[in-house]
């Protein structure tokens, strides 16, 4: 899939647009203006947002973009909390930072409508463009990609990638709902859609990955020993979920149109 088109059918379907966020100011906007329009009957473009200190939220508030504020820490917090508080019934997640094809999410939704599946992942790998992934970030995703088809089976080319498409209904099974607060759930929810929605429902497709705008938030070593070592606790059952599925019971809905400060 290596490029988009403009779509010429509105699809019958409600879609979430779902960026986990912290200090994205310099990427954000063009990533929020990357994502087509007027392509389906409803669509929601949210940011969970972890505590930032810049204009993130106020670049978002000015693009329309709901957000929501998570006060607890991690990627995979930002994203089992916006996966319960997303409005639509499918749900596309990317990074904020323009290394995905935001104008190929519609050509993903359809795919996903078309062949009836529930849980789409998308390979960086087999087509990152030139200066998108330092060599070693290269051979770090290489080895835990390896590790994980390694101790599952599951023949996912990239572990860590950032860019799915799928229903929100498949979480409705409890057994879907990964557990990690880190980085790790990347990995973690194609390990679980392999095992509990098969091959036939949850496929692999390739996208072009671009160079990173702004500061990374990833640390390369760190974060690296983490997924790898998630992986072998998850194999041999040995992973603890820290927090509970789903937001705070006590933390504010989304903001519209200002800041809690302002409020």
């Amino acid at each position: 899939m290596a490029g988009g088109r403009i779509m010429d059918e509105v699809l019958p379907v409600s879609v979430t647009v779902l960026l986990p966020t912290r200090n994205e100011e310099e990427a954000l906007g063009a990533t929020v203006d990357a994502i087509p329009r007027d392509w389906c009957e409803s669509l929601e473009i949210m940011i969970v947002d972890g505590s930032s200190t810049d204009r993130t939220r106020e670049i978002a508030l000015e693009k329309d973009v709901r957000v929501h504020l998570e006060p607890r820490k991690g990627y995979g917090r930002a994203y089992r909390t916006g996966f319960v508080v997303a409005s639509n019934d499918i749900i596309v997640t990317m990074d904020a930072d323009c290394t995905y094809p935001a104008e190929l999410i519609p050509e993903l939704v359809k795919r996903l409508l078309d062949d009836d599946l529930d849980f789409i992942t998308c390979d960086r790998l087999s087509m990152a463009e030139d200066g998108s992934m330092s060599g070693l970030h290269g051979f770090g995703n290489w080895v835990l990609s390896f590790n994980a088809r390694l101790l599952f089976g599951y023949g996912i080319k990239d572990s860590q990638s950032g860019m799915w498409v799928f229903r929100k209904s498949i979480f409705d099974n409890p057994k879907m709902r990964p557990t990690n607060d880190g980085m790790p759930l990347s990995e973690e929810i194609k390990v679980l859609a392999r095992k509990h929605l098969g091959r036939k429902k949850a496929i692999e497709i390739s996208v072009p990955y671009r160079e990173r705008v702004g500061e990374a938030e990833i640390h390369t070593w760190g974060d690296g020993w983490k997924n790898l070592r998630f992986l072998y606790a998850k194999r041999f059952g040995l992973h603890r979920t820290r927090t509970e599925w789903g937001p705070l019971e006590d933390n504010p809905d989304s903001l519209n149109g200002t800041l809690p400060e302002q409020q």
